[in-house]
């Protein structure tokens, strides 16, 4: 995994109310060996520019008998489930719907399978954010992701992240996007971020 790395100020700022939840979150990380990764909003207010989020989202590479270790391990850290029957909806979407007690922000941990996301947790570094240090993707990683969600906030996501990171390797991009494009039939995926790339 990646060095640790220092972020300035201005990602800084849009976090206060996320500082509890989110080194909540990197310490369930920690427990599991940090075999995960945080993503959306945040990833992109710190690799990217400050932007409005209601939650914090996180990659975790973990088996499905890990799941209640998890819940428990979370539970310790003041992180609890928002739904009732939270195990079986995660086996059934892997996903984790959870919730930070004491801030009311949500958490949602996505329970990675996929080749990429393996690779993208191997490529992953810890970013120093004041006394935080958060596992965030690199920024290739998060346009790829972002990529595939291709909803209209994630296209105004990679145009922010493309901005702070003049040297991407775009080819890790064009292979990745290309990959999900013929796999989920969705050639836009591809021919949406090429124009931005540029």
């Amino acid at each position: 995994m990646g060095k640790t790395q220092r972020k300035g100020r201005s990602g800084e700022q849009s976090l206060t109310p996320f500082l509890d939840p989110l080194q909540a979150v990197q310490d369930l990380l920690d427990a599991f060996g940090e075999r995960g990764v945080i993503v959306g909003g945040i990833a992109v207010s710190l690799l990217g520019r400050p932007r409005f989020t209601a939650d914090v989202d996180a990659v975790f590479l973990l088996e499905m008998e890990e799941l209640p270790r998890l819940l428990e391990e979370a539970a310790a850290r003041g992180i609890e489930a928002r739904i009732a029957d939270v195990e079986t909806f995660a086996r059934q979407n892997r996903i984790i719907l959870l919730r930070h007690t004491a801030s009311g922000i949500d958490i949602d941990i996505a329970l990675g399978i996929l080749p990429f996301e393996s690779e993208m947790v191997d490529r992953s570094r810890r970013v120093t954010i004041g006394d935080l240090q958060l596992r965030l993707p690199t920024p290739e990683d998060l346009i790829i992701l972002k990529a595939v969600a291709h909803r209209p906030q994630d296209l105004l996501d990679i145009e922010a992240v493309t901005a702070s990171h003049p040297g991407l390797d775009k080819e890790r991009i064009r292979y990745w996007v290309r990959q999900f494009a013929e796999t989920l039939e969705m050639p836009e995926l591809w021919d949406d971020l090429e124009a931005r790339l540029k």
